[in-house]
């Protein structure tokens, strides 16, 4: 894209992005079109390009591109191309060097015991040392996905039968992951050993359904089941459903910020109501720093469940004084300078008639690099409000993940350059603060960060990395976070 273009991409405001949805089906006559329907619940997963692979009991079908679910599957034509009553599908969202074709998922190998699909949420965090191991022992690979790297150790493994080679080529791997996967005749699905990735199972109709979000259930009126563990496998065939532990156990490590973020208010994440959890997560936040004003405000659509339960608990009204234009869409157009600055009111217009003349608590998810927080303070102080203080619903962002979430280099990141009250005189608000990390984790039903058993990962704050980053140890930063950013 021209960098003299103004975007209106919804997806690329400053904020954290997750890394992909998946959705399987087994048993079911339409079972291509049930996964395209659970893609379109999970489209916050991943924007990018999204993916359908099917089998009829003899073929494997297949189609992949780029753009949205609806760009892709919304017309009958395409479904009938995905015949069978088992499909796995993928969202993408990927970052600088990892966009392309060849890149969508689900991957797909034919094996000597037949074709293998896969589709993954998560990044592997040794996927350098193990793609090098294996392109000398002669894999040729084909992608920059993280993903190919379970696919060659599956096809090089010296087990017998495919379930034996996949735990055996997992046990390999280090990262974050949920997996749904098909072969000949089983769907697989699969959560790595600390649960930092999100995967539920649901029944439909006599179908097996597994989806990376109770929301992608709902969407086909299929019934919640459980949450598949932390380190479980599940395989699924004509004979039922069967769960192995193959993994030694370890202590969960959930991503908060599914919580805070990510996931969709109406899912059910690891049995907690992601909507209550927002909510709680507000009130914690008016109890640790409130403010004397008039009115709080959500800025939408990720600030509005914390900022009801802010304004529950402090007493204060809670107004819509930012509206947000959902039906932009992707445009880019080529503006002349002195209307450039404009691009931010194509998705949000702050409300004059709430605004004006009032002290105001704007309340957001998260400041990442803090440059769309500055554009909104600016608006609601050109609204008229005579004071403006932020709150964010989290803890400072000081960290970048390697576990599955696209997040700047750490030297971008505002919070690990400045000190809470620089950030507020960057923003241009009255006043800033944060949730506490034990605020957080009380919201969560704990007394605080460490009486949390189990605790969440939460390393994006506290730069605590649960799983070990094999491929940033001994080599530049900046390279290898580079290279981990292109492997989604």
């Amino acid at each position: 894209m021209n960098d003299r273009a103004l975007t209106t991409n919804p997806f690329d405001d400053d904020k954290l992005r997750e890394e992909c949805g998946v959705f399987g089906v087994y048993g079911h006559k339409d079972a291509a079109a049930l996964t395209a329907l659970g893609l379109h619940a999970l489209q916050h997963r991943g924007q990018e390009a999204a993916g359908i692979v099917s089998f009829d009991g003899s073929h494997f079908h297949s189609h992949r591109a780029m753009g949205n679910v609806g760009d892709n599957f919304g017309s009958e034509e395409i479904i009938q191309q995905l015949p069978g009553r088992v499909a796995v599908g993928h969202n993408r969202y990927s970052t600088t060097g990892g966009a392309g074709q060849r890149n969508i998922q689900p991957l797909f190998a034919d094996f000597e015991s037949g074709g293998f699909a896969v589709a993954h949420n998560g990044n592997l965090t040794n996927a350098r040392r193990l793609q090098r191991e294996l392109v000398k022992r002669g894999s040729l690979f084909q992608s920059t996905t993280d993903t190919e790297v379970i696919v060659h150790l599956i096809a090089t493994s010296q087990k017998v039968g495919v379930i034996d080679r996949f735990i055996d080529a997992l046990r390999q791997v280090q990262g974050a992951y949920s997996l749904v996967a098909l072969t000949n005749d089983q769907m697989i699905g699969v959560r790595d050993p600390l649960g930092v990735r999100p995967l539920v199972l649901g029944a439909f109709d006599g179908a097996h359904i597994l989806a990376s979000e109770s929301c992608a259930l709902d969407i086909i009126g299929a019934d919640f089941v459980r949450d598949i563990d932390p380190g479980e496998m599940v395989v699924i065939d004509r004979d039922g459903l069967r769960s192995m532990k193959p993994f030694p156990p370890m202590p969960r490590r959930f991503c908060v910020f599914e919580y805070i973020y990510f996931a969709r208010p109406d899912s059910i994440a690891d049995g907690i109501s992601v909507y209550e959890a927002r909510k709680r997560i507000g009130a914690e936040l008016a109890r640790e720093s409130s403010v004397p004003a008039d009115v709080i405000v959500p800025v939408p659509d990720s600030g509005v469940p914390s900022a009801m339960g802010y304004a529950t608990e402090s007493g204060l009204p809670y107004e819509l004084g930012i509206i947000r234009n959902h039906y932009v869409g992707r445009t880019f157009i080529e503006p002349a300078d002195h209307i450039r600055h404009l691009g931010v009111k194509l998705k949000h217009n702050a409300s004059r008639h709430v605004l004006q003349g009032k002290r105001v608590v704007l309340i957001d998810d998260s400041i990442v690099r803090g440059t769309t927080s500055v554009k909104i303070v600016e608006m609601v102080r050109n609204a008229g409000a005579r004071e403006v203080h932020m709150r964010i619903a989290s803890p400072p962002t000081t960290h970048s993940c390697f576990y599955g979430v696209d997040t700047p280099e750490r030297s971008q990141l505002l919070a690990a350059r400045h000190t809470v009250e620089e950030m507020a005189r960057y923003i241009g608000v009255d006043s800033l603060a944060f949730l506490s990390i034990d605020g957080l984790y009380r919201a969560m039903g704990y007394e605080g960060r460490n009486n949390a058993v189990p605790q969440y990962c939460d390393a994006c704050f506290t730069g605590e990395y649960a799983i070990p980053l094999t491929d940033q140890e001994g080599g530049d930063h900046v390279t290898q976070l580079s290279f981990l950013a292109s492997l989604r």
